[in-house]
């Protein structure tokens, strides 16, 4: 959402130093040559899921409906207590590359296996990503917060392996191999690298964990040497919980393993204005899944769902990152726009940021600020 290259280039491409057509039109700041068949309305396949998801879901509907966006849904009921993810949403997925998802419960215990985590590991969705970055006009503890979180989204605590030795005691098992730890490494300094990011920081516990989390500083260290323009740090996970809390300005972009990264990501949204506003998605090779960057447990907020309170500006920032990924970067930036415009002027807010609006107001807000 935030890269830092996009005010730069605005500003060579619509203040030139002799008089160009950028000139007489301020706006329109660079030309696009599609390809034939560019402007195709793309498949999506939605995932309105549990909770708050089909209001949230229903709000990314409404939006790109009123912005007439060049994509259309393929809607499938699927729940957090199903035992598996329905063969035909998979193939879905597997069609169209790209998902929209709304939040789906995870059963405590009960040896009921997640939803969300089969939908990673069949689609081999290796990294998960979450912006966590100030909103313009939103209050916060601190300022300049611009981290992207970088976590490693197929293996570690999250492998599933556990199993009861005799009873009352359970052996749950860590995976950290090497060519997982690598990939996630290329991902976080490729992204830096094409998102004008200047720094790197792995996190780890290595100094416990001296096989695994070891192996995995290894994996950056040695990517980390192939970009010498990129500044690369190394920080122990609870040495990185305190920093980010007292000054979680000197982050950028963090390269983490599974576990670590949902506690560093929760954090950092958190921090930097709440789970409500923080875009995220999870990618692979050839899928991606775009769904709220920080959940902390708000799926099945009652409450918020029997008041139609649910705060969709997570999910229409997913929906933004979705449309850039998808190439269609005009639409993304009017929906960022639109969304910053409803926040900076903070008459639309639901709860968690201190107002009292339900969804559909904040939808309508947003309706009424596209350009």
């Amino acid at each position: 959402m935030a890269r830092r290259s996009v005010p730069i280039l605005r500003h060579l491409l619509t203040k030139p130093t002799t008089p160009t057509l950028a000139s007489a039109n301020p706006t329109r700041s660079v030309t696009y040559m599609p390809r034939p068949g560019d402007g195709t309305p793309r498949a999506v396949t939605l995932i309105p899921g549990d909770g708050i998801g089909p209001l949230v879901t229903n709000a990314v509907e409404q939006v790109m409906d009123a912005m007439h966006a060049p994509v259309y849904f393929e809607t499938f009921e699927v729940h957090g207590d199903m035992p598996k993810v329905p063969d035909e949403v998979i193939e879905s997925i597997k069609k169209n590359k790209v998902c929209l998802k709304g939040g789906l419960a995870t059963p405590m215990g009960g040896g009921v296996s997640s939803l969300n985590l089969q939908l990673r590991r069949e689609l081999d969705l290796y990294a998960s990503l979450v912006n966590c970055v100030n909103l313009p006009g939103l209050v916060t503890k601190h300022e300049n917060v611009d981290i992207v979180v970088i976590r490693e989204n197929t293996e570690g605590e999250y492998s599933g392996l556990e199993h009861e030795v005799v009873p009352g005691v359970v052996e749950s098992l860590k995976v950290i191999t090497k060519f997982c730890s690598e990939r996630i490494a290329k991902y976080a300094f490729e992204y830096a690298y094409l998102n004008n990011r200047k720094k790197v920081t792995a996190v780890h516990k290595a100094n416990i964990m001296k096989l695994g989390d070891g192996l995995f500083l290894e994996s950056c260290r040695e990517v980390a040497s192939k970009y010498p323009g990129i500044d690369y740090k190394e920080i122990i996970v609870d040495n990185c919980c305190m920093q980010l809390v007292s000054k979680p300005e000197q982050f950028d972009v963090m390269v983490t393993p599974n576990l670590y990264g949902n506690l560093v990501a929760n954090t950092a949204a958190g921090i930097a204005g709440g789970t409500g506003v923080m875009p995220g998605g999870n990618v692979g090779a050839d899928h991606a899944i775009f769904e709220q960057g920080a959940s902390a447990g708000n799926v099945g907020n009652q409450k918020i769902l029997e008041k139609k309170k649910a705060n969709p500006v997570a999910l229409l920032l997913s929906s933004a990152m979705m449309l850039r990924h998808l190439q269609f970067p005009s639409f993304a930036d009017r929906l960022e726009t639109a969304v910053a415009r409803v926040i900076l002027e903070g008459k639309c807010r639901t709860k968690d940021l201190g107002g009292q609006s339900t969804t559909q107001e904040v939808v309508d807000g947003v309706i009424a600020a596209l350009e």
